[in-house]
This record gives C-alpha cells, sequence and structure tokens, in this order.
C-alpha cells in the first residue's frame, strides 16, 4: 500500500521549474552531503550533527526526520504533492518512480532527489477541504499527511476528482512506516497562503451553484458594472449580463460562472463563446474556481483578446479588493477582517 507525501521546492517556489523539466522532487540542506550510504535513522543524524554543530537539539532532530523521511520513507508508486508557489493556490501531484539518489553536478539546493512522474497539470487548491488544507500547509519541507483518511482523499483528487472529505475513504488508508510517523501531520504554519486557504473553503463550501454567480456579480458592481443575474437554472451559457454606464449596455460582458471545484473543459469555453456570439456581447468572463483544463487553456489562447478567466486565485484577489463595497449581507455571510501578517513561509 502506497503512502502520500508533501514535498516543498523552496519557500519561493524557486526549485518547481527545476522538478518539472528533470522529473524529480528536489529537497535542500546544502550542507549535508550523499544519504546513500546512510541505512538507518542514526546515520542521518550523525551526518546532521556534523553539519549543524551546536544547532538547537530539537531541529537537528526534525531535521533528521524529514531527510530520514526523503532517503528511506518515499518508495516507488507513492504519491508525492509539490505545494506551488510559482502557481498560487495549485498543488503538482506525481507519483514517485525512483528512490533517493544525489546528484552532484546538480545546484546545490537541489541534490537531495527522487524521480517522480509529475502530471501535466496542477490542482486548484479549492477541491480540497479546509481539513485536508490544513494538513498540505505543515510546518515542514518533507512530511507525510495522515489524519482524516488524508492518503486516500489526495489519492482520489490526483485521480482527478474531488476531495470526498472525512467520511468512507475511497482507497483503503495505508499503514505507515516508520519513517513517515516521524514526519505525520506537522502544525500549520498561518501562512497568506493558509489564510487565502481558509477563505477559498469557505466559498467553495457556502456559495455552491446560484449563490456563487450572486456573489460573482456583487463583486462585479463593486468594480462598477451594472449586473443582471439569470434566474436558477439552465442560463444557455449566461449567468450574469454586465455592462457599463447608466443602463449597463456600454461594453456589455457575458459571465458565466462554474462553481465546482474541480476544472472545467472546453465545452465550457465554448459554450460562452458562443452566447457572446449570440448576444452581440464583445468580451466574456468566465469564472472558474477550479481553473480550466489543457483543453480549455488552448481553447482559450485563440479566444484571450475577447474572453479572461477567473480561477478561485482571481476571484479571491477581487473579493479582498472590493470587499469594503460588498453589501452588509455577504459581508456577514463570509466575514473577513483586514489584519497584516508577515508574508515569511519559511520551511523547517
Amino acid at each position: 500500500m502506497t503512502n502520500v507525501w508533501v514535498v516543498r521546492a523552496g519557500n519561493r517556489g524557486q526549485s518547481e521549474d527545476f522538478n518539472f523539466e528533470r522529473g524529480r522532487a528536489t529537497i535542500g540542506w546544502e550542507e549535508i552531503g550523499d544519504l546513500s550510504s546512510c541505512s538507518s535513522r542514526e546515520a542521518v543524524r550523525h551526518l546532521v550533527d556534523q553539519a549543524y554543530p551546536g544547532d538547537n537539539p530539537q531541529r537537528l532532530a526534525v531535521y533528521t526526520g524529514q531527510l530520514w523521511a526523503f532517503r528511506h520513507g518515499v518508495q516507488p508508486g507513492d504519491l508525492v504533492v509539490m505545494p506551488l508557489k510559482t502557481k498560487p493556490g495549485y498543488l503538482a501531484f506525481g507519483r514517485c518512480t525512483g528512490g533517493y539518489a544525489y546528484d552532484s553536478a546538480a545546484p546545490r539546493d537541489r541534490r537531495h532527489f527522487l524521480t517522480v512522474d509529475w502530471q501535466p497539470e496542477p490542482v486548484s487548491r479549492a477541491v480540497l477541504k479546509d481539513d485536508l488544507l490544513a494538513m498540505v500547509n505543515g510546518a515542514m519541507t518533507v512530511f507525510s499527511p495522515s489524519r482524516n483518511h488524508a492518503a486516500a482523499r489526495l489519492e482520489a483528487v490526483a485521480a482527478g476528482g474531488a476531495d470526498p472529505g472525512v467520511g468512507v475513504p475511497t482507497v483503503a488508508s495505508p499503514s505507515p512506516s516508520s519513517a513517515a510517523v516521524a514526519v505525520a501531520d506537522p502544525p500549520q504554519v498561518p501562512t497568506l497562503d493558509a489564510i487565502r486557504d481558509r477563505v477559498r473553503a469557505r466559498i467553495v463550501e457556502d456559495f455552491g451553484q446560484h449563490k456563487m454567480t450572486h456573489l460573482v456579480a456583487e463583486v462585479l458592481t463593486a468594480l462598477g458594472f451594472v449586473c443582471e443575474v439569470s434566474p436558477a437554472g439552465p442560463d444557455q451559457g449566461i449567468d450574469i449580463r454586465a455592462g457599463r454606464g447608466p443602463l449597463g449596455l456600454d461594453t456589455p460582458i457575458i459571465v458565466e460562472v462554474k462553481s465546482e471545484p474541480t476544472a472545467v473543459g472546453a465545452p465550457v469555453m465554448r459554450g460562452l463563446h458562443s452566447a457572446m456570439s449570440k448576444n452581440n456581447a464583445p468580451q466574456g468572463l468566465l469564472v472558474a474556481m477550479g481553473g480550466i483544463t489543457a483543453p480549455a487553456k488552448k481553447e482559450f489562447e485563440s479566444l484571450r483578446t475577447i474572453i479572461q478567466v477567473w480561477d478561485a486565485e482571481a476571484l479571491l484577489d477581487q473579493l479582498f479588493a472590493t470587499y469594503p463595497l460588498l453589501p452588509d449581507s455577504t459581508k456577514a455571510a463570509l466575514p473577513l477582517k483586514q489584519v497584516w501578517v508577515l508574508d515569511d513561509d519559511t520551511e523547517a
């Protein structure tokens, strides 16, 4: 039975492109050389002690646990999740195809590596429920989320589905190895990403279907548009008619809203384009909480001068920018408070 691992690619995502290009998951710890000869956790701890003499013993134990998990715990067949910094709000999923190795010719912060077959498209964090997001945001570089059937749920997401939640898992949860137990479920760090995750999860949970359409209309109204929301039910690709000017007729926009957390495909893009043509609207907006699939992106390339796409991250940006102007009823349903947070996503 396989395990699931989160392996981060630097606190700024500096190793993400390298990992995709080489088919690897890499970690730093530049002061520590090749771990291939380490057959025990104690052997790894010896190298850690040599590399960081006099450092805090608790910190050294955390380093040792992660390095041993990377060296010995992650096995071919295991699922690897890489939270993306270069594409905020998304996770990369891959399958480990080769165990630990060391590349002395690679950049110093990318020499420890596993071979990984990465999926071609990342997955929106909107797919994950709040508790699973909190686990993925654990404060370590290498760890294994395990609570609440985390492994089974992440496998379901990797297979293209939505997070099934804490109910009956879609596959049996694996028995964690000793290396996995040592780095299981670290505490969450209250980073900006974690805060966005909570707001995004709340929107997905509480503003499904037609409620999401009204939320988008309120954001557009705050941006200066006059909006007409279609009634609930079949909408022929038109959820909102928006425009500027006193009557809302200046540069009309057709808006299609997809509240499901999974990516939508090319037929949705074509449907919006068709609705624009039928209604003489020169511009369109597709709001897709889960983003769009690769075929939809291909369609979008030829339409980007007339259609804009908001995924969950773009909607969050617009929501935060217009929040003071939203109706009181919406603020009550989605209560937010502006605070200043140190943007320091330091990995352990």
